[in-house]
């Protein structure tokens, strides 16, 4: 009887979990965070670089400044304010047992805010992450606590969205809490994909199937494959009757009626959200920027509460019979797709070998070549990789070291890796205390100093590319908006940043002596104008320091009229 209830508690987790979920989950307990109906542009679960997302990004019209209210009772327990991520944050802690997160604000309610203020001043520090006793600010269900905006890794005006267990600090699916947000649209199928897992996803890679559309019901030809050893992934999106691409909350693969995999996104923590990388196609998401989500396991990949448990998705072919596959989707509101379509095993064609530069999930390696050192600890990799590590000479200004290739920046790595690097020359102390390591990944850079043992200079990445040591006595520099000397009418001082190598990883401005709060807008540093540099003050002088990623420093002055 035992056994039978554990089969039973298995093959109805997915086709029970918008039930089951919204039960164990307050129904209605928090109200909408905006003061107007609740659009999402994003969903709890959505395909991010690096990370699900992990809330609701909802809609403010493309406005800032919208108020932001307490979803319920509590107290703010912590605020946020930061160059990237959540910008200005505010987390409220309520009395049952949950955490309610508000980011990408502009401003604080006016107690909070001067709060906040008052502190950024004690500490000459724009940056903050403050903690809060339960009596400092408690907050009633619909009490103004923000206005929303466009701050920290925000890309247009909305309001971030979360629910947090207080105890576990993970992110839940605040659409499982009973928000009013009408959906009657089923997920949308827009491509299916096979792998041959005889080796990985990421060799030789996706095959792509066309897929035919009647209403929520989608089909294809019949796929006929060349592995014994095969796995499947799907390209799909909700729009949740507002047009918007959010991600799939749920998904089912059954075989020959028989359910082999299945997943379902109801929380997830910021410890684990990095695992994402290992439920989609990432190769095909960095080059095309392609959202396929895997119907099957990867080896390295370790997020829990996410697929079925003993169900791997991968489907091994014993014959050369068609088997009947189908594929459902779901939405929160259990709005549903289903793809059928049939598979068959020709041929077995040549499978990847392994070779003695595999690179596997659970076993840590180290790879070498004359000028470099690359080690990888357990957790390095989701699927097995054929790592191809050289190196190659430059001819650039400035560059004291070979170009080292780490592969290929379309593989994903879950963890810090240890680069090491022996430049190209014996090095002054001078040089080396100015010699970063940079990586290019394609779509951008990451610049460390890193650290020397004897010739060898090491630092920490995440992400694959090439890499090189640069020698830099370049200074970073800040330039105004406005005309030296001259009266500034707008609300605001705004100062561009600019360094040839890293980032400026250190501002300092002082008005007339005393440290002035600039925030940090991307690349630009900017003053608001309050009690510091009341209008009509005269003549003001700017000093501003600053540090870059190699530490080198620069103070610049600037003067205008108030």
């Amino acid at each position: 009887m035992k056994i039978l209830n554990k089969l039973a508690l298995i093959v109805c987790f997915l086709t029970g979990a918008i039930i089951s979920a919204q039960k164990n989950y307050p129904q209605n307990y928090f109200r909408n965070p905006l003061n107007i109906p609740m659009q999402l542009a994003a969903n709890f679960g959505a395909v991010r670089t690096n990370h699900f997302h992990m809330g609701l990004d909802l809609r403010t019209n493309s406005r800032e400044n919208l108020p932001v209210v307490a979803a319920a009772e509590g107290y703010v327990s912590r605020i946020k304010v930061e160059r990237y991520g959540f910008g200005n944050a505010v987390y409220i802690t309520h009395p049952n047992g949950y955490t309610t997160v508000y980011a990408h604000l502009n401003k604080y309610y006016d107690k909070l805010d001067e709060y906040v203020k008052e502190k950024q001043y004690k500490d000459e520090q724009w940056e903050q992450d403050i903690a809060f006793r339960p009596g400092q600010f408690p907050v009633t269900k619909g009490q103004l606590i923000a206005l929303s905006g466009n701050t920290g890794g925000s890309a247009g005006p909305h309001l971030h969205f979360e629910i947090r267990d207080t105890q576990t600090e993970e992110c839940l699916n605040p659409l499982l809490f009973g928000f009013n947000i009408p959906d009657t649209v089923a997920p949308i199928i827009s491509g299916l994909y096979w792998y041959d897992r005889r080796f990985s996803t990421y060799e030789p890679g996706a095959n792509g199937i066309a897929v035919k559309k009647n209403g929520n019901a989608y089909t294809s030809e019949v796929i006929r494959v060349n592995s014994p050893s095969i796995s499947f992934g799907i390209k799909a999106v909700d729009k949740a009757n507002q047009g918007f691409n959010l991600g799939i909350y749920q998904a089912e693969l059954f075989m020959d009626g028989k359910l082999i995999y299945g997943f379902s996104i109801d929380k997830v923590s910021y410890d684990d959200t990095r695992y994402l990388n290992g439920c989609i196609d990432y190769p095909k998401f960095i080059r095309d920027k392609t959202g396929i989500q895997h119907l099957s396991s990867l080896p390295g990949m370790k997020l829990q509460h996410y697929s079925l448990p003993n169900l791997s998705g991968i489907i091994s072919l014993q014959d050369e019979e068609v088997h009947n596959i189908e594929i459902v989707l779901k939405d929160v509101n259990g709005n549903t797709s289903r793809l059928t379509t049939k598979v068959q095993l020709n041929k077995a064609g040549d499978r990847i070998s392994s070779t003695d530069k595999t690179l596997v999930a659970g076993e840590g390696k180290t790879f070498a070549t004359d000028h470099a050192e690359l080690r990888f600890s357990k957790n390095a990799v989701y699927d097995a990789v054929n790592f191809n590590m050289v190196e190659k000479p430059s001819t650039e200004t400035g560059v004291i070291s070979h170009h080292i290739i780490l592969n290929s920046p379309y593989i994903p790595v879950h963890d810090d890796y240890i680069v090491k690097i022996k430049p190209d020359r014996t090095l002054t102390r001078e040089e080396k205390d100015k010699t970063v390591i940079v990586l290019d990944y394609g779509s951008d850079t990451k610049t460390v100093q890193g650290k020397w043992n004897g010739d060898w200079i090491e630092g920490l990445f995440d992400r694959l590319g090439t890499v090189k040591l640069v020698v830099d006595n370049n200074v970073p520099s800040v330039s105004p908006v406005w005309k030296e000397g001259a009266p500034v009418s707008s609300g605001s001082l705004r100062l561009k940043g600019a360094t040839k190598v890293g980032d400026i990883v250190s501002f300092r401005a002082e008005l007339d002596g005393k440290w002035l709060r600039f925030a940090r807008v991307k690349d630009d540093f900017v003053y608001f104008f309050d009690e510091k540099c009341p209008k009509n003050s005269g003549l003001h002088t700017l000093k501003v320091m600053t540090i870059n990623t190699a530490g080198n420093s620069n103070t610049q002055t600037f003067t205008f009229q108030r």
